[in-house]
């Protein structure tokens, strides 16, 4: 067996990174299939970070003062939520998302979420009192 397939007799490869520049998604973005497309990927990773980084890489593309115009945000809201490690409101990623010309929709899913971390929804107040059923007391007809 020759020693070349071992890693440590692999030869190590120098390479000149400094004329490289950083990839920015940004520069990409230019149409609503490419951002929806986009988007949709990073909706893949069940990770809200993941996802708001997205949207923050399609306003930078667009954008941020006209995106935030678009959706009728306070551009600092815009910017605090963008910048990871806040809860967004739905509201407001609902409102980002057709102000970049795109939609979320509903699809079965494949499988269960690899990440064990995820819980499902809580219940809501509304969910629980649609669940619960009524006292007598409650529905009776009063002249």
């Amino acid at each position: 067996m020759s020693n070349q397939n071992q890693p440590e007799d692999m030869p190590i490869l120098n390479l000149n990174m400094g004329n490289t520049s950083r990839f920015e998604a940004s520069r990409f973005l230019d149409t609503p299939e490419t951002i929806s497309a986009f988007l949709a990927e990073a909706m893949k990773e069940h990770d809200p970070e993941v996802m708001m980084q997205a949207i923050a890489e399609v306003a930078k593309a667009q954008g941020v003062n006209r995106l935030a115009q678009n959706a009728g945000v306070n551009r600092e809201s815009l910017y605090k939520a963008l910048k990871g490690g806040t809860h967004v409101r739905y509201d407001t990623v609902m409102r980002l998302m057709l102000a970049v010309g795109v939609e979320l929709t509903v699809k079965p899913a494949a499988k269960a979420p690899a990440n064990p971390g995820v819980k499902p929804p809580a219940k809501s107040a509304a969910r629980v009192a649609a669940k619960t059923p009524a006292k007598p007391s409650d529905t009776r007809v009063r002249a």
